[in-house]
């Protein structure tokens, strides 16, 4: 064992590490809280100076995330600081920093390689630097072992990188960052062991694979699984509906079977930071070796198409009523991109919000998880959060259930509302007012 690595090794076992997180968002502060609850010393490290600001002051902004957390672990050690010259203090640097599509949905590497680019002059003997980024495979490869061995250093023998992707579901109670399974490949075998040695005590499982190409892959291949399953159903919707069959009903019973099923359910589009993404990594990567992905772009198209399909429901209920879309009033029930989060990445809710609003629809919209329509990258509307009284369901020409949060009462909707267009199968029993989508 070179002396590097058991030092380095035995300085994460000894939690003397210091541990440094880049990307301090729904994958970040997570991973501090983790390792700040076990002991370790814990820096973070972001662009955004008011998010630095703000966790220093013992908050944080995302809805999951409770408060006392982020002041316990800032009185127990952790710093916030957009100063990337800290990266040299660091024994471990991990980023968590985003990897959205461009317009082309091709993606979109910049957050990355700016990040490598900014901790590059910092790098020093010793340190493990691990990428928890979604990706295509060949990244860390590619553009983070240029960059980490540029001032003279050699990856496997005086610094070590690994490629480890994350497995973060916001809101999901059954599971949290230290239960999930970590799957981990390094550049080489004395990378991985570092990288081990980082995540075994912070994580219940680490799962070792041969290297950082097929960490990569393992992500996106989780990812187009789901993203593939849910095309099928949301395909499968459209036939059953055109034929008068529930979907909802169908896969349910199909359910049943305890073998060889799993079941995914419809909805009104893909949204979150992975699923609506992460496939076109894959395709984008694969044309370079002469392969068209046709699964993953097929189920794509369906998965795309979904907030077309609802807003037609929407327009065909009106229709029905002797009403036109356009001057209608319409209140959008959900807009995080998931139940019980208030996480809008990629919403599909927000996707029917703007076809409504081009459409010439008054559009409105109800979540107990987002108060004020948030400043996104591509949309913005200036609208906060209506209250869901039977006054105000009432004054709507249409209600759209788009996420299916608990909070909502769904019989004072189902009461008072004139229409219910529902692309979440939560109002099972037919009725005259409600229509599927």
């Amino acid at each position: 064992m070179s002396d590097q690595k058991q030092s380095s090794i035995a300085k994460l076992k000894r939690k003397e590490a210091l541990i440094g997180i880049l990307g301090l968002g729904y994958v970040g502060l997570p991973l501090m809280l983790r390792y700040n609850a076990i002991g370790y010393r814990v820096l973070g490290i972001d662009i955004d100076a008011d998010k630095v600001e703000q966790l220093n002051a013992g908050q944080c902004d995302i809805e999951h995330i409770p408060n006392e957390s982020i002041a316990a672990a800032r009185a127990s050690g952790f710093q916030a600081t957009t100063d990337f010259r800290r990266a040299s203090e660091c024994d471990a640097l991990i980023l968590c920093v985003p990897t959205p599509l461009n317009k082309y949905r091709e993606p979109d590497m910049s957050f990355v390689i700016n990040t490598a680019d900014s901790i590059k002059p910092y790098l020093r003997p010793g340190q493990v630097v691990s990428l928890e980024s979604t990706t295509y495979p060949g990244t860390t490869e590619e553009e983070l072992l240029p960059r980490v061995q540029e001032g003279g250093l050699v990856v496997g023998e005086n610094i070590f990188l690994v490629y480890s992707p994350e497995r973060e579901d916001p809101g999901n109670p059954n599971f949290e960052t230290r239960t999930i399974p970590k799957v981990i490949g390094g550049h080489t075998p004395a990378c991985l062991e570092v990288g081990i040695a980082l995540y075994d005590q912070a994580i219940d499982q680490v799962v070792p694979v041969s290297s950082t190409k097929a960490a990569e892959m393992t992500k996106l291949l989780e990812n187009i699984h789901r993203a593939v399953n849910i095309g099928l159903v949301n395909e499968m919707k459209i036939v059953a509906d055109r034929m008068g069959i529930d979907i909802f009903e169908v896969v349910d019973a199909a359910a049943t079977k305890p073998f060889g099923f799993t079941a995914y359910y419809p909805g009104p589009g893909l949204g979150g930071h992975c699923i609506p993404i992460d496939p076109f990594y894959l395709t984008w990567k694969a044309r370079e070796y002469g392969l068209h992905t046709r699964f993953i772009e097929l189920s794509g198209e369906v998965n795309r198409a979904m907030p077309e399909y609802v807003l037609n429901k929407l327009m065909d209920g009106l229709n029905d009523s002797g009403k036109a879309l356009k001057g209608s009033r319409i209140l959008v029930l959900g807009i995080a991109y998931k139940k019980n989060v208030d996480d809008m990445r990629e919403s599909p809710s927000v996707e029917i919000m703007e076809l409504i609003a081009a459409k010439g629809g008054i559009v409105a919209y109800s979540d107990p998880h987002v108060p004020v329509f948030p400043k996104m990258r591509e949309h913005h509307f200036e609208l906060g959060s209506e209250a869901l009284t039977a006054e105000n369901i009432a004054r709507f020409d249409a209600v759209i259930l788009a996420t299916d949060h608990d909070k909502f009462n769904y019989e004072l909707v189902k009461q008072h509302a004139k229409l219910i267009v529902d692309s979440r199968g939560k109002y099972r029993a037919p009725a005259p007012h409600i229509i599927k989508a």
